[in-house]
């Protein structure tokens, strides 16, 4: 006769109340690591929006929009100055 397996002993051991409860804790849990990656997210999604929006300097959207204001005119001096060496 060959000796019983883990998961038979296991099993016949637990009763239903117990695989209930089994089952009961492991959606706990997981719920509760749902929740709290969820409210992480939801943090740094508030961060980086904040970042986002323009608020009179220092935000990434208007640090991007004063760099694209500065190439716009670095744009334009170089096109004034091969005109002018075209011309020449």
């Amino acid at each position: 006769m060959r000796p019983p397996k883990i998961r038979d002993i296991i099993w016949f051991i637990m009763t239903p109340q117990e695989w209930a409860g089994l089952i009961a804790t492991i959606i706990g849990i997981v719920g509760s690591v749902g929740i709290v990656l969820r409210w992480i997210l939801k943090k740094y999604v508030e961060e980086i929006m904040v970042e986002l929006k323009p608020n009179s300097g220092s935000s990434m959207k208007d640090q991007v929009t004063r760099l694209e204001a500065k190439v716009d005119k670095l744009y334009d001096a170089i096109l004034v100055h091969l005109e002018d060496h075209a011309n020449k």
